[in-house]
């Protein structure tokens, strides 16, 4: 197997999205200690601050695909990098300008997430160029392990840094993460090719019609948009949770979720490991059988010893899931359609993390944070119920190629 540190540009596009990701981390631990630190934010106004970070996939995702399909992917990333960089800076400058309010940290949550829409889009449509398709499984594998590694230690420094220099300035190491990642993004020599995708009306209807019309498509973004209504619903609390419910310190907090997230780590090893049992089993496998552990989240205001237990069992199905999803997609996909593709699938999938955090603040704030997390966690096992009523359950493995995916041949055995 080709050994993709030696690959100069990968190994810059693999660094950078790693230190993005543990500035990212830190920050989804201090955005929301800042508004309840800081501004003594209701549980409904954190779930409100986590669904701004996540609405502009609603609002932005189709046409941002169709766009992304037209131009160059690596400066809309430049780009996208710098403004991040620029809006997570405003908060602290708010903060000692005491300027600082609920309404200005919910329009930068907003303002970052559509810039979020933006790059990540770019980014799904701009990795499969910069890798030889046999290497997509390792380069997937890596960049998987590696931004879980980084969530680790930023969700662990987020909740220190809260507790040592205040939770608006915490978040100057997120926009100093945006900065390198700009920096790395810069110095690959690769090259795209100028894009030969014309501009068309109907260019979002073809990426919808893709989804709609394709089983394993369809099977995976319908999964995606439940699943991930359950898990911001759980998410988007919990921090409050562990802070009001079990008593801990932020600096507590920070290490509880950061060792809970050490799961995604070994979810990307144990991907690459479970292929040989067949994709498909090894998508059952992460989905279904690990999150049942999500039930013992609940239970971490008895002990954070269950919370831990149980989000560890989901970090590791999830990210262990995501990397067979996408290095399924990036081989099935046509490369001049990625685009439309990754926005279409996120556009669902990513449309109900706002409404998921809404779910969650709203169950907080009416019923109590303990039932509200009992009842969304109850969620992320049975999201897999969509996959186990699909024909994912009757196949060994994924199949390759849209035009293979009804051959017997690619079907396997149960």
């Amino acid at each position: 197997m080709n050994l993709l540190r030696a690959h100069r540009d990968f190994r810059l596009f693999w660094i950078g999205e790693t230190i993005n990701r543990f500035g990212s981390a830190t920050s989804s631990v201090a955005l929301p200690l800042v508004a309840i630190s800081m501004l003594d934010a209701t549980t409904f106004q954190v779930g409100l601050l986590t669904a701004a970070a996540w609405a502009p996939w609603l609002l932005i995702g189709l046409p941002t695909g169709a766009w992304i399909d037209r131009v160059r992917r690596r400066p809309v990333m430049l780009a996208s990098c710098l403004a991040s960089c620029l809006l997570f800076t405003i908060v602290p400058l708010a903060a000692a300008g005491r300027l600082l309010t609920i309404q200005l940290l919910l329009a930068i949550a907003l303002l970052a997430g559509a810039a979020s829409v933006v790059f990540q889009t770019a980014y799904t449509a701009y990795l499969p160029t910069l890798l030889a398709p046999p290497d997509h499984p390792e380069g997937n594998a890596k960049l998987h392990g590696s931004a879980s590694a980084a969530q680790i230690a930023g969700l662990g420094c987020g909740g220190l840094l809260v507790q040592f220099v205040g939770a608006a300035n915490a978040l100057l190491i997120d926009a100093a993460s945006f900065l390198v990642a700009l920096a790395c993004l810069a110095a690959i020599h690769f090259r795209e090719r100028r894009t030969s995708t014309p501009r068309t009306p109907g260019a979002i209807r073809e990426g919808i019609r893709l989804v709609v019309h394709d089983v394993w498509l369809r099977t995976l973004t319908v999964f995606g948009a439940v699943s991930n209504l359950a898990l911001m619903g759980y998410q988007a609390i919990v921090v409050v949770f562990l802070v009001r419910e079990a008593g801990l310190t932020a600096g507590t907090v920070g290490t509880l979720i950061a060792a809970a997230s050490s799961g995604g780590v070994v979810g990307a090893f144990v991907a690459r490991r479970t292929l040989r049992f067949g994709t498909a089993r090894a998508l059952l496998f992460c989905e279904l059988g690990l999150p049942t552990l999500a039930l013992l989240i609940p239970l971490g205001g008895v002990s954070p010893v269950f919370y831990l237990i149980g989000a560890f069992g989901v970090s590791l199905g999830v990210v262990g899931g995501n990397v067979v999803k996408v290095t399924f997609i990036q081989s099935y996909c046509p490369p001049e359609l990625l685009g439309r593709l990754s926005a279409t699938t996120s556009f669902v999938n990513y449309g109900t993390i706002p409404l998921g955090a809404l779910l969650g603040g709203t169950l907080g704030q009416t019923l109590g944070l303990t039932p509200a997390l009992w009842i969304t966690t109850a969620g992320v096992p049975l999201a897999a119920l969509v996959l186990l009523a699909s024909p994912i359950r009757r196949h060994r493995d994924l199949p390759t190629h849209p035009r293979s995916s009804n051959s017997p041949r690619d079907r396997g055995t149960r």
